[in-house]
């Protein structure tokens, strides 16, 4: 590979078309990742597990806590959150050789690839490289600003997107697992663990979503899928057990209708398994100014 593919002054052969070569881009990068302290990403080697909900509401609660949060959407071909925050149609500005992210709120903006498609039924059809370069155009070439977090939403699996991820933010980037239950789920979130070791970063914690049916009737939480498995995957692989969070009718219609569930249904049993879920990630150490 070519030290400038994936660079946004690649030319097609791989060859950097740039008067300064790529140290610029570099330290753009590296200026945009100095003015945020907390980066997380949200992965799951299993699909279905209701990851994009999860990340969504982490930032939803950390910017209600005060915070100042970036919520990136990175799955290229099933960007969810523009629906899943009521920004359908939302454009974000653009100016030279940078982008302004999607505000939700005072404390929460947003970047998805969602924003830039002329139509949501377009399909994405694209190879990793150009993924790569994308990711890390929705890094360096946003203005986050100053940032207490940024939360980023990866696609299942551990493919283009996470290890993109990853290798952008760099060895300061912590990993959120997010898995159900279920042994068959298991099998495949235990491959995330392993792959954010191994490309150098460390994982915060496992969260263990859908654990237990929260009844809307009598407000006790029934494990329809089983529970536990999440919380047995995390002592097996020696990290955090961040929570389980109960299944919730009002959550799939939240998704639906583009509110994020916490903020309108904080007091609940899944509300309340949400907001705990984020103390350990309110409690995290901020880096050592330069």
């Amino acid at each position: 590979m070519s030290e400038c593919e994936g660079c946004t002054s690649a030319a097609p052969d791989g060859s950097c078309t740039s008067s300064t070569g790529c140290n610029q881009e570099e330290l753009k990068l590296q200026r945009t990742l100095g003015r945020i302290k907390h980066k997380i990403v949200v992965m799951s080697g299993k699909g279905g597990v209701g990851k994009s909900t999860v990340a969504t509401n982490i930032a939803v609660a950390l910017s209600l806590a005060g915070k100042k949060v970036g919520l990136l959407d990175v799955d290229v071909h099933g960007p969810s959150l523009p629906r899943m925050l009521s920004l359908k149609g939302q454009k974000p500005h653009m100016g030279d050789k940078v982008m302004e992210p999607v505000p939700w709120s005072k404390n929460l903006s947003v970047m998805s690839l969602g924003f830039l498609l002329e139509d949501d039924r377009q399909a994405v059809i694209w190879r990793g490289p150009v993924k790569m370069g994308l990711i890390k155009q929705f890094v360096e070439d946003v203005m986050w600003g100053d940032l207490d977090y940024l939360i980023v939403d990866c696609p299942p699996g551990t493919g283009d997107e996470p290890l993109s991820t990853l290798q952008t933010l760099g060895p300061t980037a912590i990993g959120v697992i997010v898995t159900t239950p279920q042994g068959v789920a298991i099998d495949d979130v235990r491959r995330s663990v392993s792959f954010v070791g191994e490309v150098g970063n460390r994982v915060l914690g496992i969260i263990e979503n859908m654990s237990g049916f929260a009844c809307p009737n009598c407000g006790t939480v029934h494990d329809i899928f089983k529970s536990g498995g999440g919380e047995a995957l995390a002592k097996e692989a020696g990290v955090q057990f961040l929570g389980r969070i109960p299944l919730d009718p009002e959550v799939a219609n939240s998704g639906d209708e583009g509110f994020p569930f916490l903020k309108v249904h904080r007091d609940t049993a899944t509300g309340k398994a949400m907001e705990a879920i984020i103390q350990p990630m309110l409690e995290l150490p901020d880096p050592p100014t330069a």
